[in-house]
């Protein structure tokens, strides 16, 4: 029986939790895809239509909770009002929030790419492309408002979001502070800096390495954690504020 694009992405939704509660009790390995498949109501083989394998699955949830954040990002409130770097600010705010009741499975995921860290390697980043994409239109929008300078790479910024956003996740795992208070100042000086670069154009002159911090150096630091912060205040207040 043909099943409609409203049932097909039901069952998505019900694996993806499923895998999710199942591999939080069990651990990753100990969880295959025959048990998650007979937790989530279907067919043996029937999950393999969806997800082939098991790393594809944990990737599949995090492909959701961007589609999720995506969505509830936009609907925020006021949200045409916001400028750039509130507009970012909110998008990783609400990733974070949604994964907060995750935060067990997540880092079982953490530790799962730890071993085997071809799985996150820029083609496979979930999410990548619907993140891009709306990452260029907020700059679009920064800069048809005159909010910030003409970024002349504006889709390498967008491409790189993903990559900030999963360093976000490492640092925001091994937060110990009240209320994940150091992430929340991390989020706040990283977003300020590039906003503050783009405002001045300067990015456009340090293209390629911005390119390398972010995605190297930045990400790195945010997961060792040790003295980020520091580094980031002492980079805001060098760009003038």
């Amino acid at each position: 029986m043909k099943t409609s694009k409203s049932q097909q992405e039901q069952t998505r939704r019900q694996i993806i939790r499923t895998a999710v509660d199942l591999m939080t009790e069990h651990g990753y390995d100990a969880s295959s895809m025959k048990q998650i498949a007979r937790a989530a109501g279907i067919g043996d083989a029937t999950i393999y239509k969806y997800f082939p394998t098991k790393e594809k699955l944990m990737l599949g949830y995090y492909e959701l909770c961007i589609e999720i954040v995506l969505e509830q990002t936009l609907e925020t409130p006021g949200f045409d009002e916001f400028g750039l770097q509130e507009r970012l600010q909110r998008l990783v705010d609400a990733l974070l929030e949604l994964l907060l009741a995750d935060r067990e499975f997540v880092a079982i995921t953490r530790s799962v790419v730890g071993k085997s860290p071809l799985l996150m390697m820029r083609d496979n980043m979930p999410g990548q492309q619907a993140l891009k994409a709306q990452v260029v239109a907020f700059i679009d929008a920064a800069e048809l408002s005159g909010e910030i300078a003409v970024c002349d790479f504006k889709n390498m910024l967008g491409g790189l979001f993903a990559d900030y956003l999963f360093a976000v996740i490492a640092y925001w795992l091994k937060d110990e502070s009240e209320e994940f208070s150091d992430t929340t100042q991390l989020v706040d000086l990283t977003l300020a800096i590039l906003v503050l670069a783009l405002k001045s154009g300067v990015v456009n002159k340090l293209s390629e390495l911005a390119g390398f911090l972010l995605r190297n150096q930045l990400s790195r630091l945010m997961q060792n954690g040790s003295g980020i912060l520091d580094m980031l205040k002492l980079a805001k207040r060098g760009l003038g504020k």
